[in-house]
């Protein structure tokens, strides 16, 4: 089985397109404008998909806008958030391949093993995209350099789970 998962890695990081430098810069410096903006981001995320907002225990059924305020959502949302930045700064250099690799694997892993599921992720893509293009100046370049940054990190993450 690990054979199977370690080709499937392979075999979507052979057809991955990397993002060019321009696309790297683009998802980079949006990024930039919102990534200290956690709670914010993690409420987005739990207001547009309630469902998700249910997988977290010691947030599931409570109104979004007391949660803003807690330390432990303030706390979640930073490691959610933290996990993007680190993934973010990796992209733009191909040399950095293994070790975004070795982060969405271990996504994967943590996730796989509370039964979430690929809806779940689109979930929080779709989310995240519509929070970023409310947010930061966005256009049809920043629009596909998040595309193809999200088809490469997603497709890491599905062969994975």
């Amino acid at each position: 089985m690990k054979f199977f998962a370690v080709l499937a890695l392979c075999v979507v990081g052979a057809i991955a397109v990397p993002l060019s430098a321009d696309q790297a810069g683009l998802v980079k410096s949006t990024w930039s404008q919102v990534k200290n903006n956690e709670v914010d981001i993690l409420a987005a995320v739990f207001s547009a998909y309630p469902d998700i907002q249910a997988r977290f225990p010691q947030f599931a059924g409570k109104d979004v806008a007391s949660l803003k305020d807690t330390a432990a959502f303030a706390t979640h949302a930073g490691r959610i958030v933290g996990f993007v930045s680190e993934i973010i700064a990796l992209i733009g250099n191909e040399s950095n391949a293994p070790a975004v690799n070795t982060l969405v694997g271990q996504l994967a892993a943590s996730h796989k093993g509370r039964g979430i599921q690929q809806a779940q992720f689109n979930e929080f893509r779709t989310a995240l995209v519509s929070y970023l293009s409310s947010n930061v100046a966005w256009n049809d370049a920043t629009a596909a350099a998040w595309t193809a940054g999200l088809d490469n990190i997603y497709g890491l993450l599905f062969a994975a789970l």
